[in-house]
């Protein structure tokens, strides 16, 4: 991967989907000085104006006409359309910020992978908890987590309904608990049911890693409430993570307490400005172009929470079937 150099100025970027979250993208790279949005593209002439009349840039409906006027592309089109236009702007030495998943199959995502790798391209991933402030935090307390529990929990709404809630919710925590994790599975065991759409609107997935360490996942987009929660025990703590508030609470075990004590245990909890986890991201993006170096989420990482996802899918779909 070669660096991009530091004399060519700011990196031309654009956006290629400004719904309602390409929309962010754009706004994003407007003010970081490292990037110049040079347009924005929607296939929605009306959207792509909306949102290129907000800041003051070109408005486009084809990402053709962006070839070889850009160094980077945030893609935040519908994912069926991930795979066709993600590769060709590689094909043309574009660096790529694709939303998550990667893309709607396996060998899709695998091919994008193998263009970046020819073309020399940084492939970068949206799996956006790996930017969360409290999620960092945690990663320098974590020893080997033996059992671990994610709930992402929200209310029913239309946006994100045409995928599966594993594709459109539980692959976030996929993508995070195979990372804390690093180990390769070893057992999928997973159920759901369709409630309100036409695809699976929960799930519930236990994931058995090599080493023995076990995470139960719980993913619902038809709750009451939001919630999105990990809990990560291992042989010394218990780490919760509150993804939403942005709250790490650590409970360890005392060396030293008298029988009498109630408090055998010490509580540490720390709570984090809510930030702007999608800025932290796109600088993170625009660094690996500057630097020539690997992505923190790379496409490798892409791949592999979508091939676990599909496996879910798949389980959810026999059970359903019986």
């Amino acid at each position: 991967m070669t660096p991009a150099s530091q004399a060519s100025g700011p990196l031309r970027a654009a956006v290629v989907g400004v719904g309602y979250l390409g929309r962010f993208h754009a706004q994003k790279y407007a003010r970081l000085p490292e990037a110049r949005l040079v347009a924005v593209v929607d296939s929605d002439a009306e959207t792509a104006r909306k949102v290129g009349a907000e800041l003051d840039v070109p408005a486009l409906t084809d990402f053709r006409e962006i070839l070889g006027e850009v160094d980077a592309v945030s893609l935040a089109v519908p994912t069926p359309q991930h795979y066709a236009i993600g590769a060709e702007l590689m094909q043309r030495g574009v660096h790529l910020l694709v939303e998550k998943p990667i893309a709607a199959t396996i060998p899709e995502a695998r091919e994008l992978v193998a263009i970046a790798r020819r073309k020399g391209c940084v492939l970068q991933v949206g799996h956006l908890e790996r930017f969360n402030p409290a999620v960092l935090a945690a990663v320098s307390r974590l020893k080997t987590p033996r059992f671990i529990e994610a709930s992402r929990l929200a209310p029913y709404q239309r946006r994100g309904s045409d995928v599966s809630v594993v594709l459109d919710l539980l692959i976030h925590d996929i993508d995070l608990i195979q990372e804390l994790v690093g180990r390769p599975i070893e057992s999928i065991d997973a159920v759901g049911a369709t409630v309100f759409s036409g695809e699976t609107d929960i799930v519930n997935a236990r994931l058995r890693f090599e080493g023995g360490c076990v995470a139960n996942t719980t993913a619902s987009r038809i709750s009451l409430k939001q919630e999105r929660k990990l809990r990560i025990f291992q042989d010394d703590a218990y780490l919760s993570i509150d993804l939403h508030q942005k709250i790490l609470t650590v409970v360890r075990r005392k060396d030293v307490a008298p029988v009498e004590s109630p408090a055998q245990v010490a509580i540490e909890e720390e709570s984090f400005d809510q930030g702007d986890a999608l800025l932290v991201e796109i600088e993170a993006f625009l660094r690996a172009i500057r630097e020539g170096t690997e992505p923190i989420v790379t496409g490798e990482h892409g791949l592999r929470a979508l091939e676990t996802a599909m496996r879910i899918t798949e389980l959810v779909q026999r059970s359903t079937a019986r």
